[in-house]
């Protein structure tokens, strides 16, 4: 048995484009993010994907849609990272009042530890099991970095060296050479 993950963070929405980190409040797609779906959805064309997940909320949905796929199955298990306290906040906000601060070591007050992170990312990967071939889910940034590291069994901070672009298209493989990151960051 093998599985290709084909992981999708979503479009472009106005805090990712000014660097605010975008947990639970729910924006929707810029112009610019919408058509960066439908060039998504030209390079997914034609894969006869085994199951089609997508976080619940409306960026990742509708990065789905218009990539194609209109209806995915809601997994919020997907979600972003919870920011907490952090919601909203650029980095540099941030280290002003938390000098050194690294989400995936320190975590978020009020929010999500990088421990629960990764124990989410693992329980969505259980979730995948008795699937076979490719599979397509749809979530955002530093989630979809959790969720790389935990398919290849590194730790949680290993997250933090790989970089992830709006809209990018990444593939995760099972198969004789056990759990690798085939693709990292296509941006169509």
């Amino acid at each position: 048995m093998s599985i290709d993950l084909y992981l999708v963070r979503h479009g472009e929405t106005a805090w990712t484009r000014s660097g605010r980190h975008t947990g639970r409040t729910d924006l929707p797609l810029l112009p610019e993010g919408e058509a960066q779906a439908g060039r998504l959805g030209r390079h997914l064309a034609g894969i006869p994907f085994a199951a089609v997940f997508s976080s619940d909320l409306r960026r990742s949905l509708r990065t789905a849609e218009l990539a194609g796929f209109p209806t995915p199955s809601p997994m919020p298990l997907l979600r972003e990272f919870d920011y907490g306290d952090y919601e909203g906040l650029t980095s540099e906000e941030i280290w002003a009042t938390r000098p050194g601060w690294q989400i995936y070591e320190d975590g978020c007050p009020g929010g999500e530890t990088p421990a629960q992170v990764y124990q989410r990312a693992l329980a969505f990967l259980r979730h995948l099991e008795g699937l076979e071939g490719p599979v397509l889910a749809f979530s955002h940034g530093h989630f979809s970095r959790a969720l790389a590291v935990a398919w290849t069994d590194l730790g949680i901070a290993a997250a933090a060296r790989l970089a992830l672009d709006t809209a990018s298209l990444s593939v995760l493989r099972e198969g004789g050479r056990g759990r690798v990151i085939q693709l990292w960051n296509l941006v169509p």
